[in-house]
Parts: C-alpha cells; sequence; structure tokens
C-alpha cells in the first residue's frame, strides 16, 4: 500500500496554493474546511486559469473564424485531451462535457431509453448507496418504459452486500449503475466482480465516479465499465462542468440527448443528421471556460501524483475515525476503518440533531455537511433521518482532524449530553 512520502508530498506547501485555506471566519477563527465531498476548494492554478481565459481569450468555439476563436476552441479541446489521459480513456472523443455529473448520468439513462436499450421486460440494478443522482434517472427511465428497477442492499458495516449479485443480475437485466465510492458512508466498491456479472449477461455498466476520480487513480480502459460519470467541482475544479466517458462505439451507435447547435451534421426542414462524439452529446454552447478550468485542475492533481493524494486521503482518514471514535456517543454511520474508504464520515451524535452539531461546528470555524447529504435510501437503510458529515482531502492535516474533535467536546458540553 502506497503511504504518503513527506519528502514529495508537502500538505503546507499545498495549502497555500488555495487561498481560501487562510481566511478567518466571524470571532477570527480560522477556516477548517471539512466538506470537500460536497464541494472542493480551488487552487490559484485554476482560478488564474479561468481568469486568463476571460480576460485574454474569451470566445465561442468551433463558430468564431477569428484569432480569438480558434484559441478558445484550442484551450477547449486541449482540455479534453487532458481529462482523457487523466483517465485513461483510450480516444479523446470518448469523453463528453456535461454540466455537472447528474447530467452525464441522466444523459446516458434518457439515451439508452431512446435507443431500445432498456425496454418493458429488462432489469435496471442499483444500489441502495446511490447519490439521489443515480437513482431517479433510472427511476423515470424504468417507468418511461416499463423496466423494472432492482438494486444491492448494504451490510450493517456499510459496505455494499453481494451476496445476491447473480440473482440481482441476470439475463434480463439491462444496466447496472453503481457508485465507485458513497458519497455518504465513504464505502469503496468491489467493481471487478459487478462489472465481471454484468457482462457475463449482455448489461451495460455505469459507475458514477464523482467520489473516486478526486481521490483515486483512474484507468477506464483497466475499470472494465462502459459508462463512467464525475464531476469536476469535486476535484479542485469549477462547478458547471461535469464528464461522462463512454465507450466510443457505444456513443457512435446512441441517439442525441439534446437538440441544437454543433450537434448536427446537416439540418434540413425535413430532417436532421448528427455529428460524431463528443459533439453529439454537447449542444449549444459548451462550458468553455469551466472546461479551461478543469484542464487546469488535471494538470494540478496530476503534478502532485493521484497515488499520492490516494496515500494521504486514507492515512488522514484512519486518523480521523481513530479521533471520532474517542468521542462518547459519536456513532459513525459507514465502515469505521480505513480499509476500502473514501474520506467521507457520516456520524451521529446522541442527543444532538446533526443540524445542530453542523451549527455548533460552524461557531467554531469548522465547515461540515449536515442532512441527507442526496442519499436518502442509505439513511433509512441504517435508521437515521440525517447525519453530520466530515470530508477530507489532499490539503486536510491532522491539526484540522484535532480542531473538528474539539469543537464536537465543546458541542456535547454545550447540549449537556
Amino acid at each position: 500500500m502506497t503511504v504518503v512520502d513527506p519528502v514529495t508530498y508537502d500538505v503546507a506547501r499545498i495549502r497555500e496554493d488555495f487561498p481560501i485555506l487562510g481566511r478567518r471566519l466571524a470571532g477570527d477563527l480560522p477556516l477548517v474546511y471539512l466538506d470537500s465531498a460536497n464541494t472542493s476548494q480551488k487552487p490559484a492554478q485554476v482560478i488564474e486559469a479561468l481568469d486568463e481565459h476571460y480576460r485574454l481569450h474569451n470566445a465561442n468555439v468551433a463558430r468564431a473564424m477569428h484569432q480569438l476563436g480558434a484559441e478558445a476552441s484550442g484551450a477547449f479541446e486541449d482540455a479534453r485531451t487532458k481529462v482523457a489521459t487523466f483517465i485513461g480513456a483510450p480516444r479523446r472523443e470518448e469523453v463528453v462535457f456535461a454540466k455537472n455529473a447528474s447530467e452525464a448520468l441522466n444523459l446516458v439513462a434518457r439515451v439508452l431509453g431512446d435507443a431500445g436499450r432498456v425496454r418493458e421486460g429488462a432489469d435496471v440494478v442499483i444500489t441502495e448507496m446511490e447519490h439521489h443522482s443515480n437513482i431517479v434517472p433510472w427511476q423515470l427511465l424504468t417507468e418511461r418504459t416499463g423496466a423494472t428497477l432492482r438494486w444491492f442492499g448494504l451490510t450493517d458495516e456499510g459496505r455494499l452486500d453481494l451476496d445476491d449479485l447473480d440473482t440481482l443480475i441476470t439475463e434480463r437485466t439491462a444496466v447496472v449503475s453503481l457508485a465507485w465510492v458513497s458519497n455518504m458512508l465513504g464505502s469503496v466498491n468491489p467493481l471487478e466482480p459487478v462489472i465481471r456479472r454484468a457482462h457475463e449477461v449482455g448489461a451495460l455498466v455505469v459507475v458514477d465516479a464523482s467520489q473516486a476520480v478526486p481521490q483515486l487513480p483512474v484507468d477506464v480502459a483497466a475499470l472494465g465499465a462502459d459508462f463512467v460519470a464525475f464531476t469536476g467541482h469535486k476535484m479542485v475544479g469549477p462547478t458547471g462542468i461535469g464528464v461522462l466517458w463512454g465507450r466510443h462505439d457505444l456513443l457512435a451507435e446512441l441517439p442525441p440527448f439534446l437538440g441544437g447547435g454543433e450537434m448536427i451534421e446537416t439540418v434540413t426542414m425535413e430532417r436532421s443528421t448528427y455529428a460524431p462524439p463528443p459533439a453529439r452529446f454537447e449542444a449549444g454552447t459548451p462550458p468553455i471556460a469551466q472546461a479551461v478550468g478543469l484542464g487546469a485542475a488535471v494538470d494540478y492533481l496530476s503534478a502532485i501524483g493521484m497515488e499520492n493524494i490516494a496515500a494521504h486521503e486514507r492515512e488522514i482518514t484512519a486518523y480521523a475515525l481513530g479521533r471520532l471514535q474517542e468521542i462518547d456517543g459519536l456513532t459513525i454511520v459507514g465502515p469505521k476503518e480505513a480499509v476500502d474508504r473514501g474520506g467521507a464520515v457520516s456520524f451521529t451524535l446522541d442527543g444532538v440533531h446533526p443540524h445542530d452539531v453542523a451549527q455548533l461546528l460552524d461557531s467554531k470555524g469548522v465547515a461540515v455537511r449536515a442532512g441527507h447529504h442526496c442519499a436518502k435510501p442509505a439513511h433509512q437503510r441504517f435508521g437515521v433521518q440525517s447525519t453530520t458529515r466530515a470530508s477530507f482531502y489532499l490539503y486536510t492535516t491532522p491539526e484540522e482532524i484535532d480542531a473538528l474533535v474539539d469543537a464536537l467536546h465543546h458541542t456535547k458540553q454545550y447540549f449537556g449530553v
């Protein structure tokens, strides 16, 4: 297992790249940002790339036949190439830009239905730990087509329960869609047996990698899935851009998601023909500046090394799990050991509502999330309406975990629990 090399991975140096991490909050408290599973903070390199684009190169892409248009188009397509290399895509044309992972997942669900790949009598299989973005699109698809939605359950530890693998994924299964890393439980799912079983019965596999791509090395060619979706803002990139990777042969045979400019080959009043991927799925003016920013984010993460980031994430998560379990009355919902686990830790505190926990932590400068984290079925599985979630990333320090623990002790004292 890779461990963090303090010579090459300097958290203090990395933090200098993130202007917001030096901010002082009300009461002159330092910001302790533990909400990176919600959205990551942005390094100066990404902020500067956005600023430079708008200051010097702003133009529409694939339309303007002037120097600015050529510069913007080149930067936009260069970002596509960077993303493709970052995730190990065999072809840059397999990278489709969307506005976020939710749109990417909706795109897949919609066009698979439109293409007749999911129809009445078929099954779509998901899991009980999914983000709503990987539940609702499949509910809409099965309602529209008459297919049946089925799902994997969870173990008491918060892991994917694969005991029913062969009975859930059958010859009726058209699609299996699941998270690589749970945004609520932190579990890293064993994708290999699921993908293997799905392909044995001829089903397609969609992976929601929104929590995986920011913190794990990713090679989509080796992974073996058919589609992978993720979002830019969780991987130190801008908001407003997501990515759908798909096998080129599949993308080439699927119909468009939206109609409009640049997704066409030709248009007459009677009919239209469509451009090859990825343009077919990128109707209208795309997120140009956001793509440039995402390219800068990919450069930033690549320079640090995803193996190093993953190792840091494991170490800081292990430290946090140990410290949190020192607190009487605190219950971690999800795996309690940093094995096959991401850096999002959801918990409850006896006698205190999660929203009150978050508010008291905020009064100490500690930013966390409270609620159902867009994962209501997973909360229902564990008999809780909501949780407080602390989540970590490449810039999180042990001292910030200590500040979280101190603030939780203050919360217990404040509420007398």
